[in-house]
Parts: structure tokens; C-alpha cells; sequence
């Protein structure tokens, strides 16, 4: 989604999350009594938040014309990434794309290449998959990061299949040591997961500081408590706070796959390490 310079834009989001810019501009919700714009924009990063977002759109067309767009309309994004706009300052962008074909993500499909972008300042990198990007890009990054002076958050991913000796370098030469998400999807090896976790130990996170991370993708097609239990489990046991992600079929032919209601409570006892570590979820 695209707006002329000088135009004023107001941005819609149909939830409030972390990432979600907090500027003037930034909406959730429906328009206000006094609301104004050129031209608004309503950004859906999750398809399960379409229905509503549409309904966003029908409200606020009668402040000005609207485009809806994002990550959940298979939206590729630009060649560029403008902080600030659909995320919170901070939370960047490198790169866009992925080559890895994984049945459960539409990245590749609309980037099969990890593309670098131009590199901005930030501390929280989002990109699809930053460790299959060129060294000379992954490199660039590092700099940047090096000089924010707090701590870096990779919530995007970082992929163990790709990690290499010199990722992990540059990963421990961030001060104060940044905060890891990995990845333990379906197909994946666990002998990937183990080596990386083993590999970052040994570069000195520890698994009582929990900002060594993985996602595990949960409530699949076929999926059942049990071997979703025994994944995470699994990455508790090398040394990884597991972080669960819910599964959510994003076309019509999938609808009789969605996950049971019963799955949504499974999966907030796994998102969060006061719940995993002091609580007893494990």
C-alpha cells in the first residue's frame, strides 16, 4: 500500500500488539467523531483478523478512500521498508523472503528469495529469514545493531537450519545478549534444533536468562496435545524456552483442519516463560 507525499494518512489496525505504531496516525478500531485523513489504510498481519478488517474498511470509507492490505492479503511489501509506518519505531525490516517451501508459510510464494533492503536503525529485527541473506547484508545488520545500545530482539526467526559459525560470532558480540527466537517447525530435524541450541550455549546465553527462544507450530492438520507436548518438551530439554504458535488454515479448503477451542488455552500455557518456568506448565 502506497499514499502521495504530503497526503494525510491514517493508519487502521484491527489490534493492538506490541509491533503496533503508537504516533498520532496509528488507529485501532473505528473512526473517532473528529477523525480526518487524505486516505486510510487498514494493515491485516493475521488472516484469522480479515472479516474484521473488512468491516474497519466499511466504517471508515465515510472518512476517506480506503485500502486494505497487508501480510494477510499475500501483500509482498515494497522494495524498501519505511519505520515506523505499519510497525512501531524500532521494529525493522532488512529483508523480505525466504527460500525454504514450508506447506504452512506463504513467504516463499511471494518471495522465494531472502532479498536484502536497505538497512535501518532498530533493535527488534522482523525479517522472514535474515540468516539466509547474504554475509555482506548480514554483516551490515550486525553493524547497526551493534550501535543502538540496548538490547536486540530477533522475534522475525532465526533459522537453525542455516546458522553458521560466524552468525553465532556476531550474535554474541551484541551487548547486552539479544533475545533469540529459533524456530521448530514441522519436517525440521530435531538434530538442527539441538546443534543450534548447543552452539549458542557454549557462545554464552544460559537456559535460566529464557532469551534463547523457539517457536513451535502447534494444532496442524493431524496434530494431537500429546505430540505437541512431547515438541515442546523437547526444546525445553536442550536448553530453548519454547514459545507455541497456533495453527490457523488461512483458505476456505481449509477450514475443517481449524484448531478446536481447546487448542487456544494449550497454547497460552506455552507462550509465556513465567507460565512454563514458575507456574508449572512443565
Amino acid at each position: 500500500m502506497s499514499c502521495d507525499k504530503g497526503q494525510r494518512l491514517i493508519r487502521v489496525f484491527p489490534r493492538r500488539t506490541r509491533a503496533t505504531p503508537d504516533d498520532a496516525l496509528a488507529c485501532c478500531g473505528p473512526p473517532g467523531l473528529f477523525d480526518e485523513a487524505d486516505e486510510v489504510h487498514v494493515s491485516v498481519t493475521f488472516s484469522r483478523d480479515r472479516s474484521y478488517a473488512e468491516k474497519l474498511a466499511e466504517m471508515w470509507k465515510h472518512v476517506a478512500p480506503v485500502k486494505v492490505g497487508g501480510v494477510a492479503y499475500g501483500d509482498p511489501g515494497a522494495d524498501y521498508f519505511e519505520p515506523g509506518k505499519y510497525v512501531k519505531q524500532g521494529y525493522v525490516l532488512t529483508s523480505r523472503g525466504c527460500p525454504r517451501r514450508c506447506w504452512f508459510c506463504d513467504v516463499w510464494k511471494r518471495r522465494p528469495v531472502a532479498s536484502p533492503l536497505p538497512v535501518n536503525d532498530g533493535w527488534n529485527i522482523l525479517d522472514d529469514n535474515l540468516l539466509a541473506c547474504p554475509e555482506w547484508h548480514v554483516r551490515a545488520v550486525f553493524k547497526m545493531l551493534q550501535r543502538q545500545g540496548r538490547r536486540i530482539h530477533f522475534t522475525g526467526g532465526l533459522e537453525a537450519l542455516a546458522l553458521e559459525d560466524y552468525h553465532v560470532d556476531l550474535l554474541a558480540s551484541l551487548k547486552p545478549r539479544p533475545v533469540c527466537f529459533f524456530a521448530y517447525d514441522p519436517g525440521d530435524a530435531f538434530e538442527t534444533l539441538e546443534s543450534a541450541a548447543r552452539r549458542m550455549l557454549e557462545a554464552g546465553w544460559t537456559r535460566a536468562s529464557h532469551r534463547l527462544r523457539t517457536y513451535v507450530l502447534i494444532g496442524y492438520p493431524r496434530d494431537t496435545f500429546e505430540k505437541a507436548e512431547q515438541r515442546l518438551r523437547a526444546m525445553l530439554a536442550i536448553g530453548f524456552t519454547p514459545f507455541a504458535m497456533l495453527w490457523e488454515p488461512d483458505k476456505p479448503s481449509a477450514i475443517k483442519w481449524k484448531p478446536a477451542p481447546e487448542w487456544r488455552a494449550f497454547q497460552r500455557r506455552w507462550a509465556r516463560p513465567a507460565i512454563i518456568h514458575v507456574a508449572g506448565a512443565v
